[in-house]
């Protein structure tokens, strides 16, 4: 099967699917689609196509991309246009992730798969209300139970909703916590024009990370990073 018969195909499926799909969807949606019967696309034809239409659209010409994350592949808007995209749909249309959800997401993406019990530990407040927003957003899941521990609580993980906003295809892929302390700044000693020492100046610079969600509670990959405030008779911030 040429690959030419392919592409624009695989470009209509990734334009007009609401989710990333994989290699394999591509490939059973080809082949269903197509009905090829002894001449069936397989797995290296579909990644060559891919590679093709990533190449296409990774030009100057056009103002998205082919990206993969969350597992699979999608059109996006590249990052010099989100300003521009973010006027269109209106910051009344976005909620915000308070700081207490923001801190739970961040110690359920690096503990997972983890317990509520667990995440109270780290932050030493109660977690049932940041848990409970972060389900309804679709930021994370309930993977299963810890059948190890008393009671046999439930454990958490990140979802693909997660793993899609963030451009990522596996929790492996988050920053590392040795390169997020990289960030801290040391100023070095200075001598002034009268040869005397000023003080060491020493700061660590905090990049403040927010995620948007629409309010349908789904993850907005192309919309600007914003933050939610959260009931504080629930959780303490």
């Amino acid at each position: 099967m040429e690959i030419s018969q392919i592409i624009p195909h695989i470009e209509a499926l990734i334009f007009a699917s609401d989710k990333a799909l994989s290699a394999e969807e591509i490939t059973e949606l080809i082949n269903n689609a197509l009905g090829f019967i002894e001449d069936r696309a397989n797995p290296d034809q579909i990644e060559a196509a891919v590679d093709g239409i990533k190449e296409k659209y990774d030009t100057e010409f056009y103002a998205f991309e082919l990206k993969q994350s969350g597992g699979g592949w999608q059109f996006l808007t590249k990052p010099q246009y989100h300003k521009t995209v973010a006027l269109l749909n209106g910051d009344k249309f976005l909620k915000r992730l308070s700081t207490a959800a923001l801190e739970t997401l961040s110690i359920i993406a690096y503990k997972q798969p983890i317990t509520k019990s667990e995440i109270e530990s780290i932050r030493g407040v109660n977690c049932d209300y940041a848990v409970q927003k972060l389900l309804e957003k679709d930021l994370i899941i309930i993977s299963g139970r810890n059948e190890d521990a008393v009671g046999k609580p439930l454990i958490y993980g990140t979802s693909k909703s997660f793993m899609d906003y963030f451009g990522i295809n596996s929790p492996s892929e988050l920053p590392k916590i040795s390169e997020i302390l990289m960030e801290e700044l040391v100023k070095a000693t200075v001598i002034n024009d009268n040869g005397n020492v000023e003080e060491n100046e020493t700061s660590t610079e905090i990049a403040e990370v927010d995620i948007t969600v629409s309010d349908n509670e789904s993850v907005d990959s192309s919309s600007a990073i914003q933050s939610e405030e959260e009931n504080p008779s629930q959780e303490e911030a």
